[in-house]
């Protein structure tokens, strides 16, 4: 066992790192209308990463939230939603950019600001992916944690507020993932104050996977996707 580890994200603040295989990360936000993007690769080979299209269609769902998976491209899964008191999650909203911050909150700059100033979600995730030797073109469609986002009929997307002050997720690890956050704003939250909430990830190691497993026995393409993850770390068990 390996002891806890624990960060707080600040309004605009961002993180990363690899984390290992058999972990629970749990997100707790502190003031209503958090929004904490996430983006996931392999740790190792990042060429492989979450998938969104693939994960909502295997699932039939438009939205995450306990016994969902987050897909990657080849079909493993790279983590699990255990547990939920949110109870919605946006896998569709996509992230802020410096344009559309400064007209929806008004131009700021750390010149001016320091680190008052109002960060974008394209600009956090940039920097943090750099910091793996990655760059803009890895960058892809987030998981919107804390955020409702619903589709209506016509196909337009609608934001919807939901209390999230003292709310948690946690994710279990199926992989040896690269996690990246950015606690920036959903774009399609229509609000014109920068949100405030700070939110936690404390991440420390998750009980064994059973046969009863909520995320496993979701649906068929769940299992499936478990047992290709399965059987890919079974042929490295051993490996230098």
């Amino acid at each position: 066992m390996t002891s806890p580890f624990s960060i707080t994200l600040q309004p605009g603040g961002k993180w990363s790192a690899r984390i290992g295989k058999g972990k629970s990360i749990t997100l707790t936000a502190a003031g209503d209308g958090a929004n904490l993007s996430a983006l996931l690769y392999d740790a190792f080979h990042p060429s492989e990463r979450y998938n969104m299209p693939d994960s909502l269609k295997a699932q039939h769902t438009a939205f995450y939230t306990a016994g969902h998976v987050l897909m990657s491209d080849q079909g493993r899964v790279l983590a699990s939603v255990t547990e939920d008191t949110v109870g919605w999650h946006d896998p569709l909203g996509g992230y802020t950019n410096r344009v559309g911050t400064d007209s929806k909150y008004g131009s700021t700059s750390y010149q001016q600001e320091r680190n008052a100033w109002h960060r974008s979600g394209e600009e956090n995730l940039v920097v943090e992916l750099y910091r793996h030797n990655l760059t803009p073109r890895d960058l892809s469609t987030p998981v919107n944690f804390f955020s409702k986002v619903i589709c209506e009929l016509d196909g337009s997307m609608r934001y919807i507020p939901q209390e999230t002050a003292g709310r948690s997720v946690a994710l279990r690890t199926e992989m040896d993932v690269l996690m990246v956050f950015s606690n920036t704003p959903n774009p399609l939250n229509p609000s014109k104050d920068y949100p405030e909430s700070a939110v936690t990830i404390c991440v420390a190691d998750a009980a064994p996977v059973l046969e009863d497993d909520l995320c496993v026995n979701h649906c068929g393409e769940n299992r499936r996707a478990f047992e290709n993850t399965w059987n890919a770390y079974a042929l490295m068990r051993g490996a230098n």
